[in-house]
């Protein structure tokens, strides 16, 4: 059992340490009687005192890489629907109490979203079936929004950089990737780099995205568990093959995409939590991502 734990908390760092430690001491003490190892039990308080520090705030903050949901919400301009979200019920009811409830609907690909595997790789993981393990891992951001314009592939040249200022990229890191697109989220013509909808419009995007080449670096060099972007798309506007999706989504690696506020982060020493809807079978959905800044 102890082995099966060691190895278990050796994907995501020292914070998975922290887990670790703690159930070593749960194991402990419960192995030898918690009420006859006092040290045990110190051990064990103490370790979930700096769990629980993790979640009141104390050892850092959250922050929200989420936009949010509306009719506003950018989606690929193929899909002309978009977000609804429609009220059946609000105000007070007849029993006196308050109640409201809404029908939501949308695509599985808009907004801050998950791109499952399955997405681009016939065979690979759906949305159900990806391991908390690529979705809950330390996180580097690699900032290229002072070069990045609408036509830009994230090069390895950007990893290299990043990596000759802040050290390796350690596998089983989540890599998230700022163009500086949020800040024209609001805006979606600029976002996408056109106000066309339907088939027309795909042709006429523009926007970042990360280059083939980095996407096969990414997955056989550091072994990444997941690759965020704050753009529509892992694959630049103009792309024509979607290729840094097959690739990713070959090796069963998730993509999230519009992806917010990550100016908000430091290069390194980050933890995030990605959590999308459940779909079983899936391509991919709505996602509330978060990330911890010690």
């Amino acid at each position: 059992m102890k082995q099966t734990i060691l190895n278990s908390s050796l994907f995501l760092g020292k914070w998975n340490r922290t887990f670790f430690i703690w159930a070593m001491a749960f194991y402990g003490a419960m192995a030898t009687g918690c009420t006859n190892n006092k040290a045990a039990s110190a051990n064990t308080t103490d370790e979930i005192a700096v769990i629980a520090s993790v979640f009141n705030g104390a050892k850092g903050k959250w922050v929200d890489l989420t936009h949010s949901f509306s009719e506003e919400t950018i989606y690929w301009p193929t899909d002309t629907l978009g977000f609804k979200h429609e009220e059946l019920s609000y105000g007070k009811t007849e029993g006196g109490w308050f109640y409201s409830s809404y029908r939501y609907s949308g695509a599985e690909h808009g907004g801050t979203h998950i791109d499952a595997p399955i997405h681009f790789a016939e065979g690979k993981k759906t949305c159900d079936a990806i391991p908390l393990s690529n979705l809950i891992a330390p996180a580097v951001v690699i900032d290229v929004a002072d070069h990045a314009d609408a036509d830009y592939l994230v090069s390895v040249t950007d990893m290299e950089k990043w990596e000759a200022a802040n050290g390796k990229i350690p596998e089983g890191t989540i890599v998230l990737i700022r163009t500086g697109w949020d800040k024209l989220y609001n805006n979606r013509t600029a976002c996408l780099g056109t106000a066309l909808t339907g088939p027309e419009a795909v042709p006429a995007l523009h926007f970042p995205g990360i280059d083939p080449a980095t996407a096969e670096w990414l997955v056989k060099n550091r072994k990444v568990k997941a690759v965020g972007i704050d753009t529509p798309s892992i694959d630049y506007g103009q792309s024509k093959d979607f290729k840094s999706h097959v690739v990713f989504a070959e090796n069963n690696v998730p993509g999230f995409e519009n992806v917010a506020n990550l100016f908000d982060l430091p290069p390194k020493d980050i933890y995030v939590v990605a959590l999308p809807m459940k779909t079983k079978g899936g391509s991919g959905g709505p996602l509330r991502i978060v990330a911890l800044v010690p």
